[in-house]
């Protein structure tokens, strides 16, 4: 099995050298950087299995380094290490396509825990390729397999949980896809931040499906979703 590839972005260097030196005693190839523009620079460089970014940085913050990391590869993991008063950053990470997130102060074995969980689920996508079939949705089509949303001249490339989330609401038909089962299946955790990032995501296939308006991503509140097209 190769190595896994850790890109750690942390400007406390006291704590980023604590964290490298674990991780690469758990056995991961870890890559510490000091601040945004350095990680930045060293991610376009050669490909990693996870990233994990602080969000407070000097020169370019967490945020801002995902929204890059975002342009070179839509699904390569993130986890943000974030304060206790960070709730909008967090919710704002999980809008950039973050996989987690870890709250300051935190221990070493709560990280590993996060990572593998992080890595299991990027390795294990909910449905088998075999299993994956086009869907018609109103005047979209919908290939879950390539990751394509398409209508008229118009062709989406959907991100990883995107596109896991819009082919289980599409194998419900007009059922409901209970917010639980989704948040297992794709976050494998149903916390709250994760059921938050969860909401971001159905906020975005909303905003792609609208061209058509008899396609509709209904709130049953309290219990999940319903895609009517």
């Amino acid at each position: 099995m190769n190595e896994i590839k850790i890109l750690l972005a942390e400007d406390d260097s006291n704590l980023g050298l604590l964290l490298s030196n674990y991780l690469t005693a758990k056995n991961y190839e870890t890559h510490l950087c000091v601040n945004g523009i350095k990680a930045l620079e060293v991610f376009s460089g050669q490909p990693f299995n996870i990233c994990i970014l602080d969000i407070m940085m000097p020169e370019m913050d967490g945020l801002t380094l995902a929204r890059e990391i975002r342009l070179l590869n839509p699904d390569v993991p993130i986890i943000f290490l974030t304060a206790k008063n960070q709730e909008e950053d967090i919710i704002e990470g999980f809008r950039l396509g973050a996989d987690d997130y870890i709250t300051k102060p935190f221990s070493m074995e709560e990280l590993i825990y996060r990572i593998e969980a992080v890595l299991r689920r990027a390795s294990n996508p909910p449905a088998s390729p075999l299993n994956m079939e086009i869907h018609k949705i109103g005047m979209y089509t919908f290939d879950p397999l390539k990751q394509l949303l398409e209508c008229c001249d118009q062709t989406i490339k959907l991100t990883t949980k995107e596109s896991e989330l819009l082919d289980l609401l599409c194998r419900q038909g007009r059922d409901l896809l209970e917010r639980n089962y989704a948040l297992k299946s794709i976050w494998i955790d149903d916390n709250y931040f994760n059921a938050r990032s969860m909401d971001v995501y159905i906020t975005r296939l909303r905003k792609y499906l609208k061209k058509d308006s008899s396609v509709k991503i209904l709130n049953i509140h309290g219990r999940g979703y319903k895609l009517l097209c």
